[in-house]
């Protein structure tokens, strides 16, 4: 099983001593990262809840590298990340949002100061507390507590171990932790006061001064404190107390002075870094970073700093010119913004954006992000490739009138050519938008997409709610809620190079002029599918020649897909959502269920397909479901197409907006599944191996009658019917005569293999 594509952001990350790793939180791990590679060198696996604190403990040395993790799943742990190796884990018994260890040289015990969530507080309306643990104790304490808040928040802590604080709404509390070093004797608590909401707070590495961000823009320093309470406002006795540099035009976002302390670093949500010089009080503006800005560290190297972002990145910068020496990319999260565009297509009976696609030849996955760019991520090894801009930025404000969007991604078999499809639209108008497709070729050489060609408004002025691509030739269908579809193909002169090739139209189509809503080729490329609404119709691609009606669904077909066996498989989407699988060879409907379809894999020369499915947010509160779904809201089913029963089940997390794509790994024979969620997380496994969930037929009905669009059953007459499967789907209702001439180049393998299993089912006669 390989899993990726996790939040690396979910807490600050901290260097290793000597400042060759790092080590990120990332969901339930910490893992750990090659400072010279930027690869991942190993993981520390066994929280089971996300990490919210990682500490690399000062006592480590060459040999052995020690460090300090907590997690909501309420322990703390201590871990030789370098073997790796778990040493200890201390439980809390509460869930803990932030961690800090007091330096020994500071407490001659192992003191930890941990921000947890305790909703059995006297206090109904305070459920954050600090508290402080004595981790030399055994079996651990309840911890004394140091304060109630409304909510957890954050512990900062001094480079020299001697104070740490928390920011609540316009104060900071701070305590001088070594007055806490006995556990009879609690730290001593002063309050730094301001008139305006602070946003972050960092200490001064070797004097008593701190430094604060507020919501405003605003950086205030305050100087000896732990001395009793200060304010923001200056006092007469002792104007220097207090100093305040007032350039930002937005809220401080990260803060953190530079090792000897002659610099502050603050930055902003846009990505603006400024350095100040605190004895001149001299300011520089550094260059942007490009992203909202959440967290920034030092390390022992006064060149080496890093800065985590929004967008899943984290840069490795050279000190103090921020020069970015290498990033650690995750995938980057997706674009919201759909609002406006779904009031431009004037519809919600097509699928609307289709912003991930994933080539099952190499594992490669397209992901529509922020910035209007396409990220390439490689699923086996879990790196970035590059990213491609598709279309230039929108710098205006969030409140400009126009709007552009990234509306669809799909990627060739082989990798070597990627569509895209781009609006712009009004947000005062939704009558006019601008449309463009374009053609991207592969280079290898930069391992990204070069673009070939440019198509405005390739259905006139109506939006493209889906591409599909040829797997077999240079050739693309997309389809738009004007309610037609257009095939493209790749001119042929062998004298051009692949960036020079062009796109041209090569037919258009429509269906009683009914909205198109799926597409999908055939895998030998020479069938094309496409369904208008709820009504599935066979195209000749070559000749732009309708050969046959498949039949007609309930609702509107949202997902189209071949499998290898000779199955036509589709989703129908609305108040009465279907999955239905057709045979080809007859044109009939094989059987259907009543399922909330996400999406479909299917395998080329395999009957086995496996969908997507998710539970309506109504249904999440039957008791029954929620025992079987174990708080997850979807679930993945493999099937085999000539039968209705399931061959496997998995149940997922954020299976809405969800992506499944089967993928060749060249180290194995059977291809894995991948499962991509909608916050980007994805895991790819063995469909076929040990991983999957053994159950009996009537454990499936069960299951699927629970997820199923049905009346609802009790689960004793469901257990007690003879024939567990008819009350859960339905076989044709239609009567299709067979249609033997069309699509022959498709169909003539799947007859081949009818007459060779026909030929051994027959005793070989001889003559006498």
């Amino acid at each position: 099983m390989i899993r990726g594509g996790r939040n690396n952001i979910t807490s600050a990350p901290a260097f290793s001593k000597d400042a060759m790793k790092l080590l990120l939180c990332t969901a339930n791990t910490v893992s750990v990262y090659s400072v010279a590679t930027g690869l991942k060198i190993t993981s520390l696996e066994d929280h089971t809840a996300p990490v919210t604190s990682v500490i690399v403990d000062p006592s480590s040395d060459e040999t052995h590298s020690y460090c300090w993790t907590s997690s909501l799943d309420g322990k703390i742990r201590i871990w030789e990340f370098s073997a790796p190796k778990l040493l200890k884990t201390f439980d809390t018994h509460l869930p803990i949002h932030s961690l800090v260890m007091i330096p020994s040289h500071v407490s001659h015990s192992v003191i930890a100061y941990v921000s947890v969530e305790d909703y059995s507080s006297v206090s109904s309306d305070l459920f954050g507390q600090i508290r402080r643990y004595d981790l030399t104790q055994e079996p651990l304490p309840s911890g004394d507590i140091l304060k109630e808040m409304e909510e957890p928040k954050p512990i900062v802590l001094s480079p020299s171990g001697e104070f740490f604080g928390v920011s609540r709404s316009c104060n900071i509390h701070i305590w001088n932790a070594s007055l806490g070093a006995s556990e009879h004797l609690k730290p001593k608590e002063t309050t730094l006061h301001h008139t305006e909401l602070i946003t972050v707070f960092a200490f001064h590495p070797n004097q008593r001064i701190l430094a604060a961000g507020d919501v405003k823009g605003s950086v205030l320093i305050w100087k000896d404190i732990g001395n009793g309470e200060l304010t923001s406002v200056k006092s007469e006795d002792d104007p220097e107390s207090f100093t305040a540099f007032n350039w930002h035009s937005a809220q401080v976002t990260v803060l953190n002075f530079s090792s000897d302390g002659a610099l502050l670093y603050s930055g902003v949500k846009e990505g603006v870094f400024v350095v100040w010089e605190l004895d001149t009080r001299k300011k520089q503006l550094l260059p942007k970073i490009g992203s909202p800005l959440l967290y920034f560290i030092s390390s022992s190297d006064p060149t080496l700093s890093s800065v985590i972002c929004a967008d899943n990145q984290i840069h490795l910068l050279k000190m103090p010119s921020m020069e970015i020496l290498r990033t650690i990319s995750g995938i980057k999260p997706r674009r919201s913004e759909r609002h406006g565009f779904i009031c431009y297509v004037k519809t919600r009976d097509i699928c609307l954006t289709r912003t991930v696609s994933i080539d099952r030849s190499s594992g490669i996955a397209a992901f529509c992000t922020a910035n209007h760019r396409v990220q390439l991520y490689n699923l086996l090894s879990d790196h970035e490739i590059s990213e491609v801009q598709i279309c230039e930025r929108n710098h205006h404000p969030d409140g400009d009138e126009i709007r552009v969007l990234v509306t669809a991604v799909a990627l060739s078999r082989n990798g070597s050519v990627m569509t895209t499809a781009d609006a712009r639209f009004a947000a005062s108008n939704f009558s006019e938008g601008l449309v463009s497709l374009k053609f991207w070729v592969f280079v290898p050489d930069s391992k990204t997409f070069s673009l070939s060609t440019v198509i405005n408004q390739p259905h006139r002025e109506a939006a493209i709610t889906a591409i599909a691509l040829n797997p077999a030739r240079s050739m693309a269908v997309s389809i738009s809620s004007a309610g037609d579809f257009k095939i493209w193909v790749c001119n042929s002169d062998k004298n051009l190079t692949p960036e020079d090739s062009n796109w041209i139209c090569h037919g258009d189509g429509s269906y009683k002029r009914t909205p198109i809503t799926a597409a999908v080729f055939s895998g030998d490329g020479s069938c094309l599918a496409i369904a208008a609404k709820t009504v599935i119709t066979i195209w000749h691609p070559l000749k732009n020649e309708l050969l046959y009606v498949v039949g007609k669904a309930n609702a509107t077909i949202m997902e189209l897909s071949f499998t290898g066996g000779g199955f036509l498989i589709a989703a129908s989407h609305g108040s009465t959502p279907h999955l239905s699988v057709w045979d080809l060879m007859t044109f009939c409907l094989s059987w259907s269920y009543r399922l909330y379809i996400e999406a479909i894999a299917t395998e080329v020369g395999s009957p086995y397909f496996a969908v997507l499915t998710w539970l309506p947010e109504s249904d999440r509160l039957v008791k029954s479901k929620e025992q079987m779904f174990c708080g997850k809201d979807g679930a993945i089913l493999l099937f085999d197409g000539s039968g209705p029963k399931p061959v496997a089940i998995w149940t997922v997390m954020k299976a809405r907006g969800g992506t499944l794509s089967f993928v060749e790994d060249g180290k194995k024979s059977q291809p894995l599944l991948a499962y991509v969620n909608r916050s980007h997380e994805y895991v790819l496994f063995d469909p076929y191996g040990d991983e999957k969930l053994e159950t009996s037929a009537i454990d499936y009905e069960v299951f699927l009658a629970a997820i199923s669009k049905k009346t609802k059953r009790s689960r004793k007459k469901t257990l007690m019917s003879e024939k567990p499967w008819e009350t859960n789907f339905c076989g044709s209702t239609l009567n299709f005569p067979p249609f033997p001439d069309v699509c022959s180049a498709f169909f003539s393998s799947r007859m081949q293999k009818k007459v060779c299993e026909r030929a051994e089912r027959e005793p070989e006669s001889h003559s006498s």
